[in-house]
C-alpha cells in the first residue's frame, strides 16, 4: 500500500515537471537563433526534456519491489 502511494506521488511529480518543462516561459527562452548539435535550441530543449521525462518515468515504473 505504501509503495503504490509513493509511486503515485512520483508519477504526479513527473506530470507536474512535464507541465513546467513544456510551458511557454521556458520554451520562449530557447526559441532563439543559433545551432546546438546542428539543430535549433528549441528542438534540442524539446527532445532533451522529452527524453529526460521518459527516462525518469521508466525509473519510477520499473523500480524493483523489495
Amino acid at each position: 500500500m505504501i509503495r503504490t502511494r509513493l509511486t503515485s506521488q512520483r508519477l504526479a511529480f513527473l506530470f507536474v515537471l512535464g507541465c513546467i518543462l513544456f510551458n511557454y516561459p521556458l520554451l520562449a527562452i530557447f526559441n532563439r537563433h543559433g545551432v546546438i548539435f546542428g539543430m535549433p535550441p528549441l528542438y534540442v530543449w524539446l527532445m532533451g526534456s522529452w527524453l529526460l521525462l521518459i527516462g525518469l518515468l521508466a525509473l519510477v515504473v520499473e523500480r524493483r519491489k523489495d
